[in-house]
């Protein structure tokens, strides 16, 4: 299989303190991979850098052979949740992702309503992203991150807020989308995300790789 992302020998360190240790690995495309740790291990750093975010202090990526920072500068086709995702809260969902949208014009304004029903939100609603409950704010987060239909996902914590029910369809989701051929990377606390979702799983503490499954 061919691979996403290659990852080789990296360290990231925040002065004296090695958020990245000689990290190695490699994401295989067309699967999902997780990726779980404690907050602190290392994970949304890895993350990052992947995004062209962070510059590694040592080490290289190559995301589909081409070499982050000297070929291009971020993934050139992906979808990125890290952290909270920032929104206009003056503006309602739709408004949000069109302002959006228009920086690359790839997608319509009904590709917009179709997304942001796919990820269950009301693409009629005037109600603006100020007024939204976390869980509202982290489906318009993975409407923003899928639609432009990007090769490669990397979600950071995209459970987060979200009810049984939503953490559900979320799933469903990915699981879709992974069937669509899309890489996804996907950082959880929880472990049952993992076990339903991802087939290959990485265990990260203190910046080190603990385990590979």
């Amino acid at each position: 299989m061919e691979n996403m992302i290659e990852v080789r020998n990296v360290t990231k360190k925040f002065q004296e303190y090695k958020a990245l240790d000689d990290i190695t690995l490699t994401f295989e495309k067309g699967k999902i991979h997780g990726v779980i740790g404690r907050n602190g291990s290392g994970k949304t750093v890895l993350f990052k850098c992947i995004c062209g975010f962070l510059k590694v202090d040592k080490g290289e990526i190559f995301i589909e052979g081409k070499k982050l920072g000297r070929d291009i500068e971020a993934p050139p086709d992906a979808g990125v949740i890290i952290e909270n995702p920032g929104f206009l809260p003056g503006y309602n969902g739709f408004q949000n992702l069109s302002f959006l949208a228009g920086i690359k014009k790839k997608i319509s304004k009904n590709d917009i309503k179709g997304v942001l029903e796919r990820v269950g939100l009301d693409a009629g609603s005037n109600k603006h992203v100020g007024k939204y409950s976390l869980g509202m704010k982290q489906r318009l987060g993975i409407a923003q991150a899928i639609m432009e239909e990007p090769s490669l996902l990397i979600l950071d914590e995209p459970m987060n807020g979200l009810d049984n029910q939503g953490v559900e369809e979320v799933r469903m989701l990915l699981m879709k989308l992974k069937e669509e051929g899309k890489t996804i990377l996907l950082a959880s606390h929880n472990k049952e995300d993992i076990s339903v979702l991802c087939d290959t799983v990485m265990e990260f503490d203190k910046g080190k790789i603990l385990e590979k499954r």
